[in-house]
């Protein structure tokens, strides 16, 4: 896949970075692989062939997609039993939800899709068809929820209440089936992405400061939906940029790019989600308040950071590297313990440890390789 050289303003992102030097402190390579043994060894239950089996269950599919980065990136396969054990495991009936027939088909699409992305990473390790056709079904499962009537498009995220149409289930979506189109060729992918993606950008849940908010609501009395003005989660903004960037790569249309690009300008250039004071992300909607953030929360900066560094990587000159270092140095610095393992603010101090800012901090560092 060719570089392309866009966008006179990113390269200016640099002068906004000087809270923490940028040069990484040790490998990112090195790191990447600590933080996930880490991991493993606070986390992993082989019986249950998932982390933290007390969590929310598609945390485990976000971390599992980290591990099978990181092997896709750096040709380890050190983790690839554990990884066809947590799907072997997974991919069976959910006890909550086993109408849904298993191979990670959940009550909710944004479940679905987390495995389902999963899944396309391991056909890509493999070049084993059975992956690429549990993610053809889960797209299939997926787009089933999707309507014209309400909200005039979109997907809603909650399947037992048919419920919700919110940005994370779309953009989940629309990167699932833009990349799906990219590895069978089958056009009806392309198709449906394409219409996800145009209803996305139609739908209002693009805010002026061309952040994504965290979905609709419908005044019940004319029935027209409007942006609810929800938190601009990190995790959002990566989730659009992934799927701007399996967009590009399917179609090669670099206004997708440019898009992509917009949005990570806006997040790094953010006074709430890159505080000036810091340089790193934030999600500010818990970090720092009362209440703290919950463990969905908890791994909302490592999905952004995954998506950015794959934009990143299609730009001559990586300019989001260094916004990526900045948050690294800072976190390795600040937020992690003697173990290897990592709190929720990437500023700091260390609070303790969990899955979902393991996984989050992997994911970081995963990104830098």
């Amino acid at each position: 896949m060719r570089s392309l050289q866009i966008l006179a303003g990113v390269a200016g992102l640099a002068s906004m970075l000087s809270p923490i030097q940028a040069s990484t402190v040790i490998d990112a390579s090195t790191a990447a692989k600590a933080a996930i043994d880490a991991m493993n060894n606070a986390f992993y239950n082989p019986s249950e062939g998932r982390w933290s089996p007390d969590v929310a269950w598609w945390i485990s599919g976000t971390a599992l997609q980290a591990v099978l980065d990181y092997m896709h990136v750096t040709g380890s396969r050190d983790y690839l039993s554990q990884a066809h054990e947590i799907i072997e495991k997974q991919k069976a009936p959910l006890p909550w939800w086993p109408q849904g027939g298993g191979n990670f088909r959940a009550d909710s699409t944004d479940d679905t899709g987390w495995w389902a992305l999963a899944m396309l990473r391991m056909f890509d390790l493999t070049g084993d068809k059975r992956y690429l056709t549990i993610a053809m079904q889960d797209e299939q499962y997926i787009w089933n929820y999707w309507t014209d009537t309400e909200c005039g498009g979109g997907i809603y995220v909650d399947i037992k209440a048919m419920t919700y149409k919110n940005a994370i289930a779309n953009a989940l979506y629309i990167k699932l089936a833009a990349a799906l189109h990219l590895r069978t060729g089958d056009a009806r992918y392309l198709t449906r992405t394409l219409k996800a993606h145009q209803w996305f950008v139609e739908s209002g849940m693009i805010n002026a400061e061309e952040l994504v908010n965290d979905g609709l609501t419908q005044d019940k009395a004319n029935g027209v939906c409007f942006n609810n003005e929800g938190p601009t989660w990190s995790y959002l903004q990566g989730v659009v940029i992934g799927g701007l960037v399996e967009l590009f790569r399917t179609t090669l249309n670099e206004t997708y790019i440019r898009s992509a690009a917009t949005l990570a300008n806006a997040v790094i250039s953010s006074p709430r989600l890159t505080p000036p004071s810091t340089g790193v992300l934030t999600d500010y909607a818990c970090e720092g308040t009362a209440a703290g953030c919950n463990y969905d929360q908890q791994s909302f900066k490592g999905i952004f950071a995954r998506n950015l560094g794959e934009l990143d990587v299609l730009i001559v000159g990586r300019p989001y590297r260094t916004y990526l270092e900045q948050n690294a140095n800072s976190a390795y610095q600040k937020a992690r313990n003697a173990d290897d393992t990592y709190g929720t603010s990437w500023s700091g101090p260390f609070d303790g440890s969990s899955l979902a800012k393991q996984q989050s901090a992997a994911s970081l560092w995963v990104a830098l390789l």
